[in-house]
Formats: C-alpha cells, structure tokens, sequence
C-alpha cells in the first residue's frame, strides 16, 4: 500500500511561483513512477507532469512546459511539482499520484495509487 499527502497550494497573483509536495509512504519506491495531475470543476483531470522513478526521466504538458518542473529526492520519498510564471488558467486542484512500473504514464488509468489533493489558485 502506498499513502500519497500533498501540499504547498494555496494563492498567488499571476506570474508568480509555488512549489507542491508529495510525500510517499509505503514500501519499494523503485518500483512506481510518480505524477501530478489537475482538475478543474467540471472537467477531465489532466496530465500535468510525471518522473520515472528509476531513472529520474520526466515529462510535462505543453501547457506547462519551460514553466514547471517535476523533480523528486528519493531519500525523503518526495516528489515536487515547482511552478513558476503562473497563470490564472492554472487555477485547479492538484493530485499526486503513482504508477506501476519505471516508466512514465500520461494518463489517469495508469495511475494506481492517489492523495486527496492540493488547491492551488492563482489571481488575475
């Protein structure tokens, strides 16, 4: 079993930066690939970003890319979603999740484990 908690959301202006957490408890981290997801009130939750967690491979959504970065430390068993040049658009709930296997995944399904998730809202 794999426990995910998220945090760092909260409110800024346009243009500015967050960084969210995701801490990860359970056993054999090597084996799952990591990703952040978002959702907005009536819509799909979307790909945000994932990481390998074997090789530290990453990919994002064009609509974040040159502008967020995933990362983890393998030693605290987290993972970070770092947010820069925010944009209202971005204003969604945030979720941490993790995957079976090293490779990365794109979509929801492939995901097995989730955490409650992270408000995040940015002003216009």
């Amino acid at each position: 079993q794999v426990q995910l908690v998220e945090s760092g959301g909260g409110l800024v202006q346009a243009g500015g930066s967050l960084r969210l957490s995701c801490a990860a408890s359970g056993r054999a981290f090597s084996r799952y690939s990591m990703g952040w997801f978002r959702q907005t009130p009536g819509k799909e939750r979307e790909f945000v970003a994932a990481i390998s967690w074997s090789s530290g491979t990453t990919y994002s959504a064009d609509s974040v890319k040159g502008r967020f970065t995933i990362s983890r430390d393998t030693a605290k068993n987290t993972v970070s979603l770092q947010m820069n040049s925010l944009k209202p658009e971005d204003t969604a709930v945030y979720y941490c999740a993790a995957k079976d296997g090293p490779s990365v995944g794109y979509y929801q399904y492939q995901y097995r484990y989730w955490g409650q998730g992270t408000q995040v809202t940015v002003a216009s």
